[in-house]
C-alpha cells in the first residue's frame, strides 16, 4: 500500500514543482515584509509549529458535522461547518507562511498538499452555501462534505510525508542531549582564539559536531554550526547588531550568548556550548544547559 501512494504522490511532481516554484516566490514577496507576523504565523512565539496545531480544528469541526449531518441535526451540523471553516482559513494562512521557507522535494511534495486542502475547502464552502443557513442539509450538501473529507484525508497524508519523511518544521537537534563532560575543540589553525576576527562566525569541531564559534569583545561564543529549522550552515551566517547570528538560508536568527531564537522561521533554540581553555594548552567546550 505505501508504495501504491507513494508512486500516486510522485505521478503528481510535475505540474507540482513549478507550480511550488511560482508560489514560493508571490508567497515570499508577500511575507518579507511583514515578518513579525510571518513569525507569529511559524508558531515562533509557540516553540512549535503552529500550523500542525490548527489543523485539528477545521478537521474535527467538519467530522463534527458529518456526524450530525447524518443524524438529522441540519443546524448543528451547518454552525460545525462555519466554525470548521473560519479555523480552516487560519490553518491555510499559517501553512503558507512555512511553505514559504520549504525548499526543494519537501516544497514540491507540500504544494500537493495545499492544493488539495484548498480543494477540500472549496468543497466545504459549497456545503455550507448549499444549506440554507441550516434549515437544510442532507443529499447535495452531505454529499460535499463527504467528499471534502475524502480530500482532506489523502492530504493530510501528504503532509504527514512533508514532516515525518522529509523533516519540515522539525528540530535538527531533537535527539542531541545535553552534554555533561568537556570536549576538546578542534580549532583548526587558529591558536588563539582571541585573536579572532570579532564577529566573524568560524567553524569548528567537538567530536561529532560542528560548532560555528563567534568573538565579540572578550567573549567566545559557539553555538552548534547545523541551524535547528531547516539544517542551514550557520558558519556561513552573519551577526547582527543585536548579537544574534542569523542563518543564511531562511534568516531566522539565534542569540549568541545562549542560543535562544530571537527570530523565526525557525520555532527551536539553537544548541549553545560553553568554552574554555584547556590545562594541557588548546581549548574544550560542552554544552550548556538549555
Amino acid at each position: 500500500m505505501r508504495t501504491i501512494l507513494q508512486r500516486l504522490v510522485r505521478a503528481n511532481d510535475g505540474w507540482a514543482k513549478p507550480f511550488g516554484e511560482f508560489n514560493h516566490r508571490w508567497l515570499t514577496a508577500v511575507f518579507r515584509p511583514i515578518r513579525p507576523v510571518k513569525d507569529l504565523l511559524n508558531g515562533t512565539w509557540l516553540g512549535h509549529p503552529l500550523h500542525p496545531a490548527l489543523t485539528d480544528i477545521p478537521i474535527g469541526a467538519f467530522v463534527v458535522a458529518l456526524v450530525l449531518d447524518l443524524v438529522g441535526q441540519p443546524q448543528g451540523a451547518f454552525w460545525a461547518l462555519v466554525v470548521g471553516q473560519v479555523a480552516f482559513l487560519a490553518s491555510v494562512v499559517s501553512g503558507l507562511a512555512d511553505y514559504t521557507d520549504t525548499d526543494g522535494s519537501a516544497r514540491t511534495r507540500a504544494t500537493i498538499h495545499g492544493t488539495l486542502m484548498v480543494v477540500a475547502g472549496v468543497l466545504t464552502a459549497l456545503s455550507i452555501a448549499t444549506r440554507d443557513g441550516g434549515a437544510a442539509s442532507g443529499g447535495v450538501s452531505t454529499a460535499l462534505l463527504l467528499v471534502a473529507i475524502g480530500v482532506m484525508v489523502a492530504s493530510a497524508y501528504i503532509g504527514g510525508e512533508v514532516v515525518y519523511s522529509l523533516g519540515n518544521m522539525v528540530s535538527r537537534h531533537a535527539f542531541r542531549g545535553a552534554g555533561s563532560k568537556w570536549i576538546a575543540l578542534d580549532t583548526g589553525d587558529v591558536t588563539d582564539l582571541a585573536a579572532l576576527p570579532e564577529a566573524e562566525p568560524r567553524p569548528m569541531r567537538a567530536g561529532i559536531n560542528d560548532l560555528v564559534v563567534v568573538r565579540i569583545g572578550d567573549t567566545i561564543h559557539a553555538l552548534h554550526a547545523v541551524c535547528a529549522h531547516a539544517g542551514g550552515p550557520l558558519a556561513k551566517g552573519t551577526v547582527t547588531s543585536d548579537g544574534c547570528l542569523e542563518c543564511p538560508w531562511h534568516g531566522a536568527r539565534y542569540r549568541l550568548a545562549d542560543g535562544a531564537l530571537r527570530r523565526g522561521p525557525s520555532v527551536y533554540d539553537q544548541p549553545a556550548y560553553e568554552v574554555r581553555a584547556a590545562e594541557g594548552g588548546g581549548y574544550e567546550v560542552r554544552r550548556a544547559a538549555s
